[in-house]
């Protein structure tokens, strides 16, 4: 038995909210956990590989570095 009024306060059905679904219960200190990643859609654990690509920042450094293929860049396009 833990000693009293020492320890902060224990929930053990604690919610796991993910894009405002609860994925998961666990126990921990605090009533809800919000999260962005978890495993349901971490790309390690579902197989698949999204490159997000705001504003261009990909081609941008490819051009930096003269990695950047302007004939397979509008090969993708179509």
């Amino acid at each position: 038995m833990p000693k009293a009024g020492i320890h902060p306060k224990w929930y053990p059905e604690a919610k796991v909210i993910c894009n405002g679904e609860v994925v998961a219960t666990i126990g921990s200190t605090h009533p809800e956990i919000n999260v962005d990643v978890w495993s349901g859609n971490h790309p390690f654990y579902t197989g698949t590989q999204k490159i997000i690509d705001t504003e261009g920042r990909v081609e941008r450094f490819l051009r930096k570095y003269g990695m950047f293929d302007e004939k397979a860049a509008v090969e993708n396009q179509v």
